[in-house]
């Protein structure tokens, strides 16, 4: 069996990893911990081809500890218990050294998965390594979670890219055989999208595409080479991540008749349902939000009928939302205000809430000018009294400007009236 490339290529020690500095350069969290001789369970959150596998194997031998690896795709409760039981008995625990569980994928862990981990990560029995390319607050279990470290791993940089490259075509025993001259990366590397696994796939891929010993790659080599090998890639899973860019971008584009087809690709290569899923519920609030509220609404209810009706039932329920979605009105005006407030506040600081915002519940408080001032709305003629709801800093400041679709049309009219004092509308 001939090993891939990019498996051949993994790196064996720590000196030979490249990119992650934030983790383990010199002055890194984890080369701290290693340094410190704290070894606390762990979660890699990053995407694909950042290293988090490979980072959890030299750890383990760093730190000479035993290791097990599970993939939570075709592992379940009985193989976890079988690492545990293992574990107990391996006089890790009374040696300090206890044994490494590294669980690939654990965002597909049920909850009772990841509830049968829980005493054992208490105990020291194990210390656990997770990976994962989803946001462990929403996918990891709190239980679980507050007795792990999480740390994020980063898209590969172009120079860390390069040097993996370099280092593949200079000390690979299969492609040693070869002469290959890189006359041009920029095509691999774009294509990569900072995964050096997908980077190593695409050069294997390139160099089997061409059948002579010396081998000039260029720009337009690979692209061509790519473009005829697409399907391939997209069966391996190794392009993954850019059908799901298309499927949200043919969404967002208002091309139901696109989404669809990249919908139908997920599906036929066996995506996640619930990854789908949760995609569109992101979508939906991202890029079509106040323009129709209801997308939102759409998407959720999708997102928890799909968990209960699995596959293959649940690609029509997928279809119904993608269409929807792509067929509605598009505002992505409340991720930018929610954006803009955040930068806001990050440019402020802590501003003191205005006294006549605060709660008064105490005498004293009110002794204080909490709550003196406050005009309550409903008082007042369509519920609605011109009052300053900012800090004084950042008074006047407007962060929310309705976009140009009926809905948002007629919510503008509303805050020009409103606030015709005060804001631009």
């Amino acid at each position: 069996m001939n090993t891939p490339l990019a498996e051949r290529m993994r790196p064996k020690t720590l000196a030979d990893y490249f990119g992650q500095e934030h983790l383990v350069g010199p002055k890194g969290s984890l080369t701290q911990m290693i340094t410190n001789g704290v070894f606390p369970s762990l979660i890699f959150w990053g995407p694909p081809g950042t290293g988090k596998t490979t980072l959890a194997q030299l750890l383990a031998l760093e730190k000479d500890r035993p290791f097990y690896q599970l993939s939570a795709i075709n592992a379940g409760v009985k193989e976890i218990r079988e690492i545990i039981h293992k574990a107990e008995h391996s006089g890790g625990l009374f040696s300090g050294k206890s044994p490494i569980l590294f669980i690939d994928e654990i965002h597909r862990f049920s909850k009772s998965q990841q509830d049968s981990l829980l005493n054992a990560v208490e105990k020291g029995i194990l210390t656990l390594i997770g990976a994962t390319t989803e946001n462990p607050s929403f996918e990891v279990i709190n239980a679980l979670l507050s007795r792990c470290q999480v740390y994020i791993l980063n898209p590969l940089k172009k120079e860390d890219l390069e040097k993996i490259l370099e280092t593949a075509i200079a000390h690979d025993p299969q492609l040693k055989l070869k002469k290959i001259t890189v006359k041009e990366s920029e095509a691999l590397i774009e294509l990569a999208g900072g995964d050096a696994r997908k980077l190593l796939s695409l050069l294997e891929l390139v160099i089997q595409a061409h059948p002579k010993n010396s081998i000039e790659i260029t720009n337009d080599f690979v692209f061509e080479t790519v473009q005829t090998n697409t399907v391939l890639f997209d069966k391996n899973g190794d392009f993954h991540y850019d059908i799901v860019s298309a499927f949200i971008k043919s969404i967002r584009g208002s091309d139901p008749n696109a989404a669809v087809y990249w919908l139908a690709r997920m599906i036929e290569a066996g995506e996640d349902i619930l990854f789908i899923a949760r995609r569109l519920l992101i979508l939906a609030a991202e890029d079509i939000g106040i323009a129709n509220p209801t997308a939102l609404v759409l998407a959720n209810s999708t997102f928890q009928a799909v968990g209960s009706v699995g596959y293959p039932e649940g690609r029509i329920l997928l279809s119904e939302c993608t269409l929807y979605l792509a067929s509605s009105p598009k505002s992505n005006k409340a991720y930018l205000a929610i954006d803009a407030a955040l930068a806001k506040v990050k440019q402020t600081g802590n501003l003191q809430v205005p006294l006549h915002l605060r709660n008064a519940p105490t005498k004293l408080m009110k002794e204080m000018g909490y709550g003196k001032g406050y005009q309550y709305a409903h008082d007042y003629k369509n519920q609605f009294v011109d009052q300053e709801f900012l800090p004084e800093q950042i008074a006047g400041t407007k962060f929310y400007d309705p976009a140009d679709n009926p809905k948002e049309k007629t919510i503008r009219s509303f805050l020009k009236d409103r606030w015709k004092n005060k804001y631009d509308y």
